[in-house]
């Protein structure tokens, strides 16, 4: 492959590029560096909030762009070229979301619905994993509202069929639901890949995820890579050309990172 040639690798964080329990990724570190070094962009595209990512910026000693809770904002585009947005923002607040799932879902439903923020700081512990500070970044939503669903899987397919007629959704992660806006990872994707092949028309993206809500994403990359996961049945998802990984997060993200680089010709 020619060098002139960009690559984007729009990847997921957690259980991708982060361990699933400890949220590090000190293993593949130095790769991250190594592979943007060689003029190749990654774009973090994830659940978690700005403040979070902010933060996996700050590990890795970089500025990256990023898109952040579920296609809501795309951030840090001025980054890759100057004459790019800062910040787009693709969904409508909590409040306005708060507002319109309360009035169209049923009570039967919504009793079933256990919201992150009603709960005692030892549940959210246990939930998200995290502790102090870090939970603290994991709560400062504007534009998603994580819940865990307590009900059986055809209330949730009710659920979900209520929001999607008011343009609303869901997005199902490794921990919890997020109750978001009509946007998503591939949305915001598409987005920020429109934006850039007004300045660049060759341009080769690689997917990275592991979970349900990174497939969409996945299928609309030119090389889908899938990091492997215990907790789905990875031989059940039909995306044509799929590389996946026998290693868990974080060395299965360089793992499937260096086999997509192969398919390209690209060495590094």
């Amino acid at each position: 492959m020619n060098k002139k040639n960009v690559i984007l690798i729009f990847s997921d964080l957690d259980g991708s590029i982060l361990d699933r329990e400890t949220f590090k990724f000190d293993q593949i570190k130095n790769y991250i560096l190594e592979l943007i070094s060689k003029q190749i962009i990654l774009i973090p595209n994830s659940s978690k909030t700005e403040k979070e990512i902010l933060n996996f910026n700050k590990q890795l000693g970089l500025d990256l762009p990023f898109i952040s809770e579920n296609g809501a904002v795309i951030n840090g585009l001025n980054l890759i070229n100057q004459n790019f947005p800062n910040k787009i923002i693709l969904s409508r607040d909590l409040a306005e979301l708060n507002k319109i799932f309360n009035s169209i879902v049923p009570e039967r439903l919504n009793e079933k619905c256990f919201f992150i923020s009603d709960m005692t700081k030892k549940d959210q512990i246990k939930t998200f994993g995290l502790k102090k500070n870090n939970l603290r970044n994991a709560l400062d939503r504007k534009y998603t509202i994580p819940f865990l669903f307590k009900g059986n899987e055809i209330e949730k397919n009710k659920l979900i069929k209520i929001l999607k007629s008011n343009s609303l959704s869901i997005q199902e992660g490794g921990r919890v639901i997020n109750l978001g806006d009509n946007t998503n990872k591939v949305k915001s994707m598409k987005q920020v890949l429109k934006i850039y092949k007004k300045i660049e028309k060759n341009i080769k993206v690689i997917g990275v995820g592991d979970n349900l809500n990174d497939l969409d994403m996945l299928r609309n990359s030119d090389i889908p890579c899938l990091v492997f996961n215990d907790q789905f049945k990875q031989d059940q998802i039909n995306i044509d050309n799929l590389i996946v990984s026998n290693k868990p997060s974080p060395e299965g993200w360089a793992d499937v990172i260096k086999k997509a680089l192969a398919k390209l010709n690209y060495n590094v």
